[in-house]
């Protein structure tokens, strides 16, 4: 059974960016990130058996507030922590939007995605 722990859509307001102006000035972003679990036993509904989507949230949140001229970078040591810090975990995705970027027009968003 493929079982898949998420949280999307989540918010922060920070500081990364590769021109001083966008650290300085600070932008939102939005996370969707996600892991797979490797096995899941439901037979006694314990949460030591899944991986608890507060701390997904709570590592996203900890590398957002660390400023990072690249978000490709924040969007890495995310995954990384993933790997590290949850064991029953055989795969990890996580996708950050750059909400409205300044690159001198109208733009939605940036995005960049990683998985592993």
């Amino acid at each position: 059974m493929n079982t898949k722990i998420s949280i999307q859509g989540a918010e922060f307001f920070a500081y990364h960016g590769f021109y001083e102006e966008e650290r300085r000035a600070g932008n939102t972003f939005i996370i969707d990130a996600e892991v797979t679990l490797k096995t899941y036993d439901t037979q006694d509904d314990n949460i030591r058996d899944t991986v608890n989507y507060e701390a997904i949230y709570t590592i996203c949140k900890d590398e957002m507030g660390k400023t990072q001229k690249l978000i490709e970078t924040v969007v890495f040591n995310i995954l990384t922590r993933f790997k590290k810090e949850f064991s029953n975990v055989s795969a990890g995705k996580v996708k950050m939007e750059k909400i409205a970027p300044q690159l001198g027009g109208k733009v939605a968003k940036s995005v960049i995605e990683m998985e592993f």
